[in-house]
């Protein structure tokens, strides 16, 4: 997939209304598995950070927070529609050292040796050319620097299993056809660390982790943001019979609502985290 696709897809009108619309709930429900990316990192006071695949700005955003207004962190993504809503919110927080850069992962427009650490949240999996990308990462980090990343752990799991798993049912075909971007290309045990260790990482650590995953709000906005953020499962999505999809929403509903407690629907996420460093 081209550099301009992907740029288009993650993109799209429909996805940036939906990220915009739910970006207060979104975040509540990424905010323990940013911060279980952020500890593992280690940002430190006045070090200067490279985020990749920003999005809609995490873990930039709580990184910029952590390394002071000496620090500086440039959060990056292909699509710049999505770094203006990462812009929107760090002037929001009143943020200085946070700059927003578009890039693409595969040719960093960044000097041999410029950061101090390297993050990056759900991104990872979505590099064209893995170690084309983590190569380049490694060339921009200084000597020691480490880089770290966050992926989604297997499909079976709550979240995924009660939303699109259940579309599966309906639609002859898998969930993700062959060459379309996989978030789960990663949840495989070891995988993350041998794309790590074939461009040129040391000490690669991995762990498989297992953190809270809570929307703040009803089984129909939950639901409703999934089919409209979700990009790898549009192919999927859009192929649906709109004679189906009554039946769907009722089937979705009744397995989300297995894991609401009270006002809110906890998930919980298996996720991978995977780091290495540059000798």
């Amino acid at each position: 997939m081209t550099a301009s696709r992907v740029e288009s897809n993650w993109g799209a009108s429909f996805r940036l209304v939906a990220a915009e619309k739910w970006k207060a709930k979104s975040a509540a429900m990424g905010q323990h598995v940013t911060q279980a990316l952020v500890n593992y990192a280690q940002p430190q006071t006045g070090m200067r950070v490279l985020d990749l695949a920003s999005g809609t700005g995490e873990p930039a955003i709580t990184i910029a927070s952590r390394i002071g207004p000496h620090g500086h962190i440039t959060a990056s993504d292909l699509s710049s529609e999505l770094l203006e809503i990462t812009a929107g919110r760090a002037r929001q927080r009143g943020l200085t050292n946070l700059a927003v850069e578009r890039v693409d992962a595969h040719h960093l427009p960044f000097a041999d040796e410029s950061f101090d650490l390297i993050t990056s949240r759900f991104g990872v999996m979505f590099f064209e050319d893995g170690i084309k990308a983590l190569e380049e990462a490694r060339r921009v980090l200084k000597p020691g620097a480490r880089a770290c990343f966050l992926a989604w752990g297997p499909f079976e799991q709550p979240y995924w299993e009660s939303t699109i798993g259940v579309v599966v049912k309906y639609v002859a075909g898998p969930a993700l056809a062959p060459g379309d971007p996989d978030p789960f290309k990663f949840s495989q045990s070891g995988s993350l660390s041998s794309v790590l260790k074939r461009a040129g990482f040391s000490e690669v650590d991995e762990r498989t982790v297992q953190v809270p995953w809570v929307w703040p709000g009803s089984t129909e906005e939950v639901w409703e943001y999934i089919r409209t953020v979700s990009m790898p499962f549009r192919r999927l999505l859009d192929s649906v019979p709109a004679q189906n999809w009554a039946e769907i929403n009722r089937d979705v509903h009744e397995q989300v609502n297995r894991y609401r407690e009270g006002d809110s629907i906890k998930f919980g996420a298996v996720i991978v985290l995977a780091s290495g460093r540059k000798s």
